[in-house]
């Protein structure tokens, strides 16, 4: 097991840390650049393109096992270079290939089209239209949730759903360094634990894949670490999100042999901050009779700096969040009823309760500070954390913006 997981972890790695050094060196040459402004948080033009690491760093490994389990399934060789329990699944591995090149196909579409709208800015009607269609096509080439509801239109539809949702939810949580990636290596990590260790059998293909993303996320997240050297964009995090979301519809969770389907509450319980901060700030927008897709500072990462974290804490804040919560989903596993899963779950929604009354608090304290402001003596209020941030390099902390940091 751990040399499997070190085979998926390292070249994943080291392909996507390696491009990201050269898209460091090519994305101005391509225009790819973020430049500050008032919204954000960046007071120098830092290159995109981050995107492109990540995508290379899953998709080539993805290629290249692709083709050696092809390779070795038509040659005796495997009896030599693989152990048992995993040669009697390569199989299984051209039983999955029409759904992963489908799953390939629709991360290299989405992310070009993320490329192009950091490069030249798409309308997100457009997006969302595309990111629509892109789901409806996986869902037709066999990736589709059961759910374990007879009627398979519910499963299709439900399927559909979540993949937009997830690709949305990772590009929202992209507003500060580290932020998206981190959660993105998390969720993949965790996921990868279930399908390889916590099902009747390990779910090798589907758990490789979940290490080969976590793996490249890494390699991107040692240049995207504040103060970042490079930007993923849209091209990044709507990448991660949908292979999360592919994925997981892809992973088996439930089996006959469990006494009870709460396991299926797993996915819910790994994504939960980020599929409650989407939900949270897109009921936000709308009520304030705005696009969903207008940046603001309603999320949980700014209500923290509000509150007065630097950015590096509360990026770490809503790291540490997500795996509290991501280990009510292997909790899941180790219980056998619902009396001991609802258990698990008021603990989930105690955390959530948390994450509220942070936001709440940190909403507040915003809307107070936006009052000192306007105020006649609001010369005389010293600067708050948010404003002048203790983990920002000494040479750079008197340009740093103080306005809406999300990108």
């Amino acid at each position: 097991m751990i040399w499997f997981v070190f085979a998926c972890l390292v070249p994943a790695f080291a392909i996507s840390w390696s491009t990201s050094w050269v898209m460091r060196a090519l994305a101005p040459r391509w225009g790819l650049v973020d430049h500050p402004a008032a919204r954000k948080v960046h007071s120098v033009p830092t290159p995109l393109g981050g995107g492109i690491a990540i995508y290379l760093g899953v998709v080539i490994p993805l290629l290249i096992a692709y083709l050696a389990a092809h390779l070795l399934e038509a040659s005796p060789a495997d009896q030599i270079v693989l152990p048992e329990k995993l040669r009697v699944h390569l199989s299984g591995v051209e039983y999955r290939s029409g759904q992963l090149g489908a799953v390939i196909a629709a991360g290299s579409l989405l992310m070009v089209m993320g490329l192009l709208d950091d490069r030249f800015g798409l309308s997100w009607k457009i997006r969302l239209s595309v990111q629509f269609l892109l789901a409806m096509g996986l869902v037709g080439a066999g990736i589709r949730g059961s759910v374990l509801i007879a009627a398979p239109w519910v499963g299709m539809v439900l399927t559909v759903i979540w993949m937009v949702v997830l690709i949305n939810s990772l590009n929202f949580l992209d507003n500060m360094d580290g932020l998206s990636a981190g959660i993105g290596m998390i969720a993949s990590l965790l996921f990868a634990w279930i399908m390889l260790q916590l099902t009747s059998e390990p779910r090798w293909l589907v758990g490789g894949c979940l290490l080969i993303l976590a793996g490249s996320i890494s390699g991107f997240l040692w240049h995207n670490w504040t103060p970042a050297k490079i930007f993923m964009g849209d091209a990044g995090s709507t990448f991660i999100g949908l292979m999360l979301a592919t994925l997981t519809v892809l992973g088996t969770f439930y089996e006959e042999t469990y006494k009870e389907p709460h396991v299926l509450l797993a996915p819910l319980f790994i994504l939960a901050i980020p599929l409650y901060d989407f939900m949270t700030v897109v009921v936000i927008r709308l009520w304030n009779r705005k696009s969903p897709f207008q940046p603001d500072r309603n999320h949980f990462s700014h209500r923290l700096t509000d509150l007065g974290l630097s950015r590096r804490n509360a990026v770490l804040m809503v790291h540490f969040t997500t795996l509290a919560t991501g280990l009510g989903a292997i909790l899941l596993y180790h219980v056998n009823n619902w009396s001991a899963a609802w258990l698990v779950i008021a603990i989930e929604l105690s955390l959530l309760v948390i994450v509220s009354i942070l936001e709440s608090a940190g909403r507040r304290q915003a809307r107070n500070g936006h009052l000192l402001s306007d105020s006649p003596d609001s010369s005389s209020v010293v600067p708050t954390r948010d404003v002048v941030e203790d983990d920002a390099p000494q040479e750079k902390r008197a340009s740093i913006s103080t306005g809406d940091p999300s990108r």
